[in-house]
């Protein structure tokens, strides 16, 4: 960016000449669909459950000096992993775990396991920190190292990330792109996988769509430091998150779910993760598949030649 559009962005978005907007717009954008004619095996719907394995970096991003909040954590690593990995058990449902890598650290043993039981382990940021407030050359280092690091700890390379709160810095496609990986699943632009493009030009990274709805965090997060209240009980996650499915299902598309350790993983909320399994296994014509999976199908099905096969 030359001084003149230096200058200007750092002016009222209102005083921009169209050429910043249009900059910014264009950095990140959804590109074609990836949306298969067909889900594997015929599949009518496809399903890809996630969690996001905070635990401790919850407190530690913030410092970590509230050894309330560093219990919560450890919740979602004592009581809340093990709930869910006997339910996806039973169910013989695979799953996909984003874990920061400070987190993979102090709960090695649950890396394990969740390989182990045939499941996902995905990136998702070194210590739960927000990318949009590092230079280009910190974030960088902090994703190589925390995939480098969950590597270690699984003896598997991760194929995709998730940023932790899904805040996507103007330097973390680049950043995926030199890592090889195989998607993203930090972005809102659509219900269904879609190409990510870098500044107009297609990136071979594949997108796998998130969204705060279909998130247990916004509506049952507690922080009593700040404005974040539970405004809703279980039940009412449920009636969402089932809803979003019906119209998944009706249209014979994706749906994707984000869960937490330390939210679903309670006894009075675990029930939501189970009735969304029976609900779909219920249809009796649904693909349950990981991201990774999801994505390298979708890729193949679209003749994409990813970021992946491109490193």
């Amino acid at each position: 960016m030359n001084a003149a559009n230096k200058q200007n962005d750092a002016s009222e978005p209102w005083t921009w000449p169209d050429s910043v907007w249009r900059q910014k717009v264009q950095k990140v954008r959804a590109g074609r669909s990836l949306r298969p004619t067909k889900w594997k095996n015929g599949a009518r719907m496809a399903v890809a459950l996630s969690f996001d394995s905070d635990h401790e970096t919850l407190e530690l991003k913030n410092g970590g000096i509230s050894f309330g909040k560093m219990s919560q954590g450890q919740y979602g690593a004592r009581s809340g992993m093990p709930r869910i990995l006997r339910l996806l058990e039973k169910y013989s449902v695979p799953a996909s775990f984003f874990m920061p890598a400070v987190s993979a650290m102090i709960n090695a043993d649950e890396v394990k396991t969740v390989v182990s039981s045939g499941h996902e382990l995905g990136i998702h940021s070194w210590i739960h920190e927000f990318n949009s407030r590092l230079d280009q050359v910190t974030e960088r280092d902090l994703a190589l190292r925390a995939a480098d690091t969950l590597e270690r700890l699984s003896g598997i390379r991760p194929v995709g990330m998730r940023t932790a709160s899904w805040d996507f810095s103007p330097y973390t496609l680049k950043i995926a792109r030199e890592m090889g990986l195989l998607y993203d699943s930090s972005l809102m632009a659509d219900e269904e996988p879609y190409e990510l493009l870098e500044d107009g030009e297609p990136t071979g990274v594949v997108e796998i769509p998130v969204e705060w709805i279909r998130d247990d965090a916004p509506y049952v997060a507690m922080d009593r430091m700040t404005g974040a209240r539970p405004y809703g009980g279980p039940a009412m996650v449920l009636d969402i998150f089932a809803r979003e499915l019906e119209v998944a299902w009706e249209e014979s598309g994706l749906f994707q779910l984000t869960m937490h350790p330390h939210h679903v993983g309670h006894r009075s909320r675990i029930f939501i993760l189970e009735e969304i399994i029976r609900h779909a296994k219920s249809k009796g014509d649904v693909w349950f598949c990981t991201h990774a999976e999801l994505a390298r199908y979708c890729a193949d099905e679209a003749g994409l030649k990813t970021a992946e096969k491109a490193a």
